[in-house]
């Protein structure tokens, strides 16, 4: 009677154990779980920032290029008789030889 008793209270032991190694091993399973989804979260969240930096660099790119086609045209301009002219009646007040210069009195 004492072995029967005695293997039944360690039938009992070992289920428990069993039973708490199971809970024990679900937990940490589960906790894992809920790491890896806060930290794909925290992702989506960081990759979703950098998609919209991107696109901003790229339309602040795409604004550099224009800019950078003013210039070029600008230079251009900058470099003709027309340009040269221009400054010179703006800036300086110089005339061509025929023209007539009238000021208007004030």
């Amino acid at each position: 009677m004492k072995n029967k008793t005695k293997r039944s209270r360690e039938k009992k032991r070992d289920r428990w154990g069993n039973r708490f190694a199971l809970i024990g091993v679900t937990l940490v399973v589960l906790s894992l779980a809920v790491v890896i989804g806060l930290k794909s979260a925290s992702l989506k969240e960081r990759d979703l920032a950098y998609q919209i930096r991107e696109e901003n660099l790229l339309a602040q790119k795409a604004e550099e290029e224009a800019r950078k086609e003013e210039l070029e045209e600008r230079k251009i301009y900058v470099q003709t008789k027309q340009y040269i002219e221009e400054v010179a009646k703006e800036k300086l007040g110089l005339v061509k030889r025929e023209e007539i210069l009238l000021k208007p009195v004030q």
